[in-house]
């Protein structure tokens, strides 16, 4: 088995410093995030410019170049609703330390981001919904099908296709979070990958809380079989949990100082 990907979900312009930033072309808060998040363990970094309708093209370009040019060529995972920012991004992206993630298709209205990740040789990140949550795991594994189905006529490993069950929250959506783990074995059972954005289930609980109810989902959905997920790596009890999954499920080898690794 391979071991457990991190992606870092800090970039995001929903943060008024990293908006700012952006709008500004300000490299040093864009630059401070990405490297906390790769100090604390970080395999990519999420790059989320927001819908970003004007001037998205260039923004992408700037960050990704500005990313990889600091960081080594950083894997990055290209986060916009607009797809001509992805695909201007995916145009200067150093592909040394692995390929862009193109975040994300679904079975509704983007699911044409499963073509635009085929046409450029990059891994796609495809939500198992349509519209809004799905019923039920068969609903689930419909879209599921459909997008794998998609992304194979085009050419796709499936390997480069990671499908995000959609982690829900748990304050109103309590009943919900067993059916969801079990899609997670039901792709991990078919070989497929899958990721998420994992912090959503902790949506709306007091600060102190999160770090735990995130740390026990990660536990739980890794023994699932989830391969990724896009958290916070700062979160250090998160981070201390990835780690040690990794070592009980023979993903990496124990030491005593397996924490510093």
């Amino acid at each position: 088995m391979a071991k457990f990907i991190v992606i870092g979900e800090r970039i995001h312009c929903i943060s008024p410093v990293i908006k700012k930033a952006m709008d500004e072309r300000d490299p040093a808060p864009i630059l401070k995030r990405a490297k906390e998040q790769l100090d604390a363990g970080a395999d990519y970094l999420d790059v989320n410019i927001g819908p970003a309708e004007k001037g998205g093209d260039e923004l992408m370009k700037w960050a990704v170049q500005l990313l990889q040019s600091e960081f080594d060529g950083v894997p990055l995972c290209l986060d916009t609703a607009n797809r001509r920012a992805i695909e201007a991004g995916i145009s200067v992206y150093d592909r040394s330390k692995g390929k862009p993630i193109v975040n994300s298709a679904d079975a509704g209205d983007r699911i044409e981001n499963i073509d635009l990740a085929a046409a450029n040789d990059a891994v796609c990140l495809a939500l198992c919904s349509k519209a809004g949550v799905p019923s039920d795991n068969d609903e689930r594994m419909g879209y599921c099908q459909e997008l794998l189905e998609r992304g194979m006529s085009l050419g796709m490993d499936p390997d480069d296709i990671w499908f995000d069950p959609l982690f829900l929250v748990i304050k109103g959506m309590q009943d919900k979070q067993m059916e969801m783990l079990e899609f997670i074995r039901m792709l991990s059972d078919m070989g497929l990958k899958s990721t998420g954005g994992l912090s959503n289930v902790s949506n709306m609980m007091p600060k102190n809380i999160r770090p735990i109810m995130d740390s026990a989902m990660a536990a739980m959905a890794i023994c699932m079989g989830l391969t990724s997920a896009i958290v916070n790596p700062c979160d250090l009890r998160l981070m201390e949990t990835v780690r040690s999954c990794d070592v009980i499920r023979n993903n990496t080898l124990y030491a005593d100082s397996y924490l510093e690794l």
